[in-house]
């Protein structure tokens, strides 16, 4: 099995978002807009190399408008012209009208009785845990692009899967010692059948 943090070593595209993100519990913050950046960035990676992703991402990022969710889920035809024409994000018409829609289901997770102002976070930490196809089925039953590796990439980013880091790296040992939530539950959850 190949691991990330042997790709990421030593490398400036990669290392600080292995040593700094990945695999990182949110430890209770309700950053919308980093959840939301996190999913679309993910998102955008399907079929390509998160090299590639990484290396768009202040643009990406700049694009579109750094992932504010109310902007996002307002925008209109005119903006999803000016998206497909920079060449500084993947220009993906599928992906853009997602990512889209995703920042509206977000905004309708927020505007809930039930997730309340935590909104996507608390959504996220309300289905824990779940193995990766529940996790699949859930999100493909919420939001749009949502394929069983975007889901998997997702939730072992934010903490919520395990997976992101082998046991002998450093970044592993960090993170630990924060105690993710998927260190919180039995490991018998994570499998599927």
């Amino acid at each position: 099995m190949s691991w990330y943090c042997e790709v990421a070593a030593d490398n400036p595209v990669h290392q600080s978002y292995h040593d700094e993100e990945y695999g990182v519990p949110l430890d209770g913050r309700d950053d919308e807009r980093y959840l939301f950046e996190l999913q679309s960035l993910e998102l955008f990676q399907a079929g390509l190399s998160w090299d590639l992703i990484l290396k768009k991402r202040p643009t990406t990022v700049a694009a579109f408008e750094n992932f504010d969710v109310d902007t996002v889920a307002a925008y209109k035809a005119k903006d999803v012209k000016r998206l497909l024409n920079d060449a500084g994000i993947i220009r993906n018409k599928l992906k853009v009208a997602s990512i889209i829609e995703n920042a509206k289901w977000i905004q309708a997770l927020r505007d809930s009785p039930e997730y309340g102002p935590g909104g996507f976070a608390t959504w996220i930490a309300a289905h824990h845990p779940l193995n990766r196809a529940e996790w699949t089925k859930l999100f493909r039953q919420t939001f749009k692009f949502m394929g069983s590796e975007i889901v998997n990439e997702f939730l072992m980013c934010i903490g919520y899967l395990p997976g992101a880091h082998h046991e002998d790296c450093a970044a592993f040992k960090r993170i630990a010692k924060r105690n993710p939530p998927w260190m919180q539950v039995d490991a018998k959850v994570f499998t599927e059948d």
